[in-house]
């Protein structure tokens, strides 16, 4: 087990005492929270504020520079997700951008490069939240089945269990869903199975059997037949004309 720090009251007392002395001052909770609400708000001076706050942070989480900057960004990675699903960003989709960053972020080796990982990471989240702002608005009940639909997309969903899941009467939230996305409840789950789709077909090795059973279709034929109505072509067209030749080894987490 780690060792316990020592009276931490006395201790944040001293780092306050220390820091003032030297004018290592954090930066004010409004001054912090700005760089937030603008990706939130999908304003494209988001990263540049961010990166300032990143580059004149004089917070000191590790003896080391690089890793100092990495757990910073850790800091900030967390809070540009919460942020972000705050603004209607899909849960799913923010978690696994901070995992990516975050993952990414491990093979940095200098302060910089750590500096411009995170830009990236805020101007992609920034991009995200100016898609949201093009689309319609959404109702609390449909976003809940949106997300419920991404996390469930392994399974046979029915139009019964979502209406149940946000309290509502099946023709009302049928109604509600095709008025509010343009979509039946059914187009819409069907859109994003094949939306995964294709990705697995771009990204990983898996056979189209495979991915038909992932994805909870009835048969192979079945989910060969949508794709072909949706992409003109096979699944086994379409990934050998997309399929990323740089992946390398099977990709054993299958992705949602």
């Amino acid at each position: 087990m780690p060792k316990r720090i020592s009276n931490p009251n006395a201790q944040v007392a001293l780092k306050d005492f220390i820091g003032r002395e030297n004018n290592y001052i954090h930066f004010e909770y409004e001054d912090e929270m700005k760089q937030y609400e603008m990706m939130k708000n999908g304003d494209p001076g988001a990263a540049d504020e961010s990166h300032k706050m990143m580059a004149e942070n004089t917070s000191t989480l590790a003896d080391d520079p690089v890793t100092n900057m990495k757990y910073l960004m850790i800091c900030n990675a967390t809070l540009m997700t919460r942020f972000a699903i705050e603004g209607g960003l899909n849960s799913e989709t923010a978690y696994n951008t901070s995992d990516l960053y975050i993952y990414n972020m491990n093979k940095c080796t200098t302060v910089q490069e750590v500096l411009d990982l995170h830009y990236e990471m805020v101007t992609f989240f920034t991009e995200q939240m100016q898609k949201l702002k093009k689309q319609n608005v959404y109702s609390r009940q449909v976003i809940l089945c949106m997300d419920y639909i991404d996390h469930h997309l392994h399974e046979s969903i029915r139009l019964d269990d979502l209406a149940a899941f946000v309290k509502l009467n099946n023709n009302y939230f049928s109604t509600l869903f095709k008025k509010e996305t343009g979509y039946t409840v059914s187009e819409y789950i069907l859109s994003r199975k094949l939306e995964v789709a294709e990705n697995m077909l771009r990204f990983s090795d898996y056979s189209c059997a495979e991915i038909s059973s992932f994805l909870a279709f009835n048969s192979q034929s079945y989910f060969t037949q949508c794709f072909k109505e949706k992409n003109s072509c096979t699944p086994a067209a379409f990934r050998k004309a997309h399929f990323n030749k740089h992946i390398k080894g099977r990709h054993k987490k299958l992705p949602v």
